[in-house]
């Protein structure tokens, strides 16, 4: 049964949904998941696909959510790496892209020659000492470091993963200095996401597996979350946010039905 920990305050007007362990974990969907969401666009609600993943670009990513099932568009999701990206046009800086290989066309035309800026996303075959170490002089030059997300690990087939955080605490622990985080649990990451939509924070709804990032972030930037024992969920994940999450259910399609049944 789901856990309500507050009550409703304003109508809904948006649904913000966070993918990996949430819809999907690697190429299997949630059960039920697909049909959860015809059902939720069934509503006037508006719906955006939040996602920290640094594996893939949006282009990889839709294509797999399409190919799963899924019924979404690209100008739906929003990414921490288009996060990213647009604060890197904003510094005018040249970063050393410690990203995926499959995360890099979502920076073409992105200058990377003689790097001033470190920028650090999930990528386990750059973590290694040798590309450290240069991030590490970059920074000790000057150099901003810039984290696409601080996760602490995320959910994979076979189990839970490291993720880009302990390798971005390392950096700023080595350097004395502190990241600009630009994905989740930002606050700013929220309110873009939103961007758009004619939707306040208070009418948004965020649906995730991350009680940190996806549902204390989203409380935070003023709207309400919901958190699915899917995914990256540990046991007792909802006691470690305050406030609580506003619910917990078992999974998205659960998240829906409360969704339909008592927020519209």
């Amino acid at each position: 049964m789901p856990v309500r920990r507050m009550a409703a305050r304003r109508a809904l007007k948006a649904v913000l949904v966070d993918l990996s362990g949430t819809l999907h974990i690697e190429d299997s969907a949630v059960p039920g998941a697909q049909e959860a969401l015809k059902r939720l666009r069934s509503t006037p609600v508006t719906i955006r696909f939040v996602t920290n993943t640094t594996k893939e670009c949006k282009r990889d990513l839709l294509e797999r959510l399409t190919k799963l099932g899924f019924d979404i568009a690209e100008n739906e999701i929003f990414t921490s790496l288009t996060a990213a990206r647009n604060l890197l046009e904003q510094k005018q800086v040249r970063p050393l892209l410690m990203v995926d290989d499959k995360a890099l066309p979502d920076f073409t035309g992105i200058a990377t020659n003689d790097p001033n800026a470190v920028v650090v996303g999930l990528a386990p075959e750059h973590f290694h000492y040798e590309m450290m170490n240069r991030a590490f002089w970059l920074i000790l030059d000057g150099a901003p470091l810039i984290a696409i997300h601080k996760a602490r690990y995320f959910k994979k087939k076979d189990g839970l993963a490291l993720g880009p955080g302990p390798f971005v605490a390392g950096l700023e622990y080595a350097t004395d200095t502190k990241a600009t985080v630009v994905g989740k649990p930002e606050k700013t990451f929220f309110l873009e996401a939103l961007r758009g939509t004619g939707c306040a924070p208070e009418e948004a709804v965020m649906i995730g597996d991350d009680c940190r990032d996806d549902v204390g972030g989203a409380q935070n930037a003023g709207m309400r979350g919901i958190l699915v024992r899917t995914g990256k969920y540990r046991p007792a994940d909802e006691d470690k946010i305050n406030p609580a999450p506003y619910l917990t259910c078992e999974n998205f399609p659960e998240a829906v039905e409360h969704i339909l049944e008592h927020l519209l």
